[in-house]
């Protein structure tokens, strides 16, 4: 497969389509028409988009039961000593009841504090910043002061130079706006995103030539997203959903 514009645009016109969703933790999202919702879902179902489909659906199902049909109403009035019973048990891989605990009573705050994620995100967004690192780096030490300690490996820190594959991945669908990205924030335009980067998207990006590197860190994401961005500089990230759809329906073509 070529990386040109107009290979890349037939694969969006084809795979970039809501029919597809049913494989991807993202249509859950799908499911929530208010923001303060569609937030905390996001970041639920991206923190937990690791591992085998379905038990990645199967976990974020448990999750959204007990938080119920308006999860940032139920959140707001929830008490956080609630928390740890309300996932105990839980267990998704190596993440617990403890972790979501944390990460929960971290939103919980930050929606306190500053009224909803994306005001408390947007605290260190910039139009200046190339890409989305800096802002993603202040939105982590907010969650920390709001009390992340004990979320794991849920919350990667971006100082330490992974992908941080799951928190891109959470800001492509709650940015972005099209048949598969619900969208919704205003705070960080498109063209900031990055590639969220995993050793799927690493091997695709390889065989499209978008990079050289063999490591899925952050420096392969940043470098695979500017190839993307000399593409497409206005949105970066643009086939992002449609690529790892066409990785599996053929995967002949990234070989």
């Amino acid at each position: 497969m070529k990386s040109d514009k107009k290979t890349l645009e037939s694969a969006y016109e084809k795979y970039n389509r809501p029919e597809y969703l049913s494989t991807d933790p993202l249509e859950f999202v799908h499911f929530y028409p208010e923001l303060p919702d569609r937030e905390i879902v996001a970041l639920l179902a991206a923190s937990l988009a690791y591992g085998r489909v379905a038990l990645i659906r199967r976990s974020i199902s448990l999750v959204l039961d007990a938080l119920g049909p308006r999860p940032a109403e139920f959140l707001a009035a929830c008490s956080e000593n609630d928390l740890p019973g309300l996932f105990e048990g839980f267990c998704h891989r190596f993440c617990k009841g403890d972790h979501l605990s944390a990460l929960f009573r971290a939103v919980k705050r930050l929606n306190q504090d500053y009224g909803s994620l994306e005001q408390a995100y947007a605290q260190g967004v910039s139009p200046d910043h190339e890409h989305v690192m800096p802002s993603m780096a202040a939105f982590y030490d907010l969650m920390v002061k709001a009390g992340l300690e004990g979320a794991g490996h849920l919350a990667p820190d971006p100082s330490k130079g992974s992908a941080c594959k799951r928190m891109n991945l959470f800001l492509r669908w709650i940015v972005r706006e099209d048949d598969v990205d619900p969208g919704g924030w205003t705070c960080v335009h498109p063209r900031q995103l990055i590639v969220p980067m995993d050793v799927h998207m690493g091997r695709i990006c390889r065989s499209l030539k978008l990079t050289g590197r063999k490591q899925n860190d952050l420096k392969t994401a940043l470098e695979a997203s500017r190839a993307f961005g000399r593409i497409c500089p206005e949105d970066p990230v643009r086939y992002d959903f449609a690529l790892t759809r066409i990785s599996m329906a053929e995967p002949a073509l990234f070989m």
